[in-house]
């Protein structure tokens, strides 16, 4: 292998982990958000404050995806590194 240039190998798994990273995040941020939204509607909140636990579930879901995606991504990046 070139010093400095990715193999077609190489750059095929980061793309396969790239997706896998940003479709389990989705999925994360999609079953955050319903677990948030779904508690808020069992305690009965409405009004105003409906509005705001589904602010809340949407910002907790989408920081739920998001650091899934960087946690798989950096994963990914050290085992990389390590040359595995």
């Amino acid at each position: 292998m070139d010093m400095g240039r990715e193999s077609r190998w190489e750059k095929d798994a980061m793309t396969v982990e790239i997706a896998f990273a940003l479709v389990t995040g989705g999925a994360l941020a999609a079953v955050v958000f319903a677990v948030a939204l779904a508690l808020a509607r069992a305690l009965g909140i409405s009004g105003p404050a409906g509005e705001g636990a589904l602010e809340g579930a949407a910002l907790l879901g989408a920081a739920a995806g998001v650091w899934r995606v960087v946690r798989v991504l950096r994963r990914f990046d050290a085992r990389r590194r390590q040359g595995r």
